[in-house]
């Protein structure tokens, strides 16, 4: 975990950098990194609160650079990325819809409270199935859908055609913009302005649900 915690500082900092240096050190391996890196994202749910600011989004950006430099192979970077999050999906799925009512029985496991379960349910109802699409791009939300996903007993096979659109869209549209902006000398130049901006475009929705919760109510002031 620390050795993940080392890499994510490192990488906002210098994240072509990085990338090229574990490229340099590992080979081929690199692939298995990061496919590891995306899966964990979304399939292990105790990560988004142990660091929940993964940058899922600024690496896949930074994957699209790296690659425009022919460092990494777009072609089997995005399929195989693309893979990653559909099964770290799946995974959570289960392990929400093995364990998410169980927590329904308790008053806190962890992290999660019965309520979570209950406002997930009304969520779903509001929003509709396209949530699962949406919350690709919301850090958290992401690895936190899933699992409500399988507790709330949506079924399986929407699941599945959602989260495939999802991944497919989350995949794509940020490796692509990196191999295409990364070929542009300003973004070359500021690649780590670049990705520090897209970690908090990315964020402001968790920051902002963070605010409001914190905010006073008119009725208590």
């Amino acid at each position: 975990m620390e050795q993940l915690f080392n890499f994510l500082i490192e990488f906002t900092s210098n994240p072509t950098d990085v990338l090229s240096a574990l490229i340099k050190e590992h080979s081929h391996w690199i692939y298995g990194f990061l496919f590891l890196l995306i899966f964990a994202e979304t399939g292990l749910i105790i990560l988004a609160f142990l660091m929940p600011f993964l940058p899922g989004d600024a690496l896949l950006f930074a994957i699209g650079i790296i690659s425009a430099r022919e460092e990494l192979n777009i072609y089997v970077m995005a399929p195989l990325l693309t893979f990653a999050a559909l099964l770290g999906d799946n995974v959570n799925y289960f392990v929400g819809r093995r364990l998410g009512r169980w927590f329904l029985t308790r008053n806190k496991v962890l992290f999660l409270k019965p309520e979570h379960l209950y406002k997930a349910e009304k969520f779903f109802e509001t929003n509709g199935k396209k949530s699962i699409i949406m919350a690709r791009f919301i850090p958290v939300i992401r690895t936190i859908v899933p699992f409500l996903s399988g507790a709330t007993n949506l079924k399986y096979t929407t699941f599945l055609l959602y989260s495939s659109i999802g991944a497919i869209l989350w995949v794509g549209a940020l490796t692509i913009l990196g191999y295409s902006l990364g070929q542009f000398e300003i973004v070359k130049n500021n690649v780590e302005k670049v990705i520090i901006l897209i970690i908090i475009f990315a964020n402001i929705p968790l920051i902002r649900q963070i605010f409001t919760k914190n905010k006073p109510k008119e009725n208590e002031k």
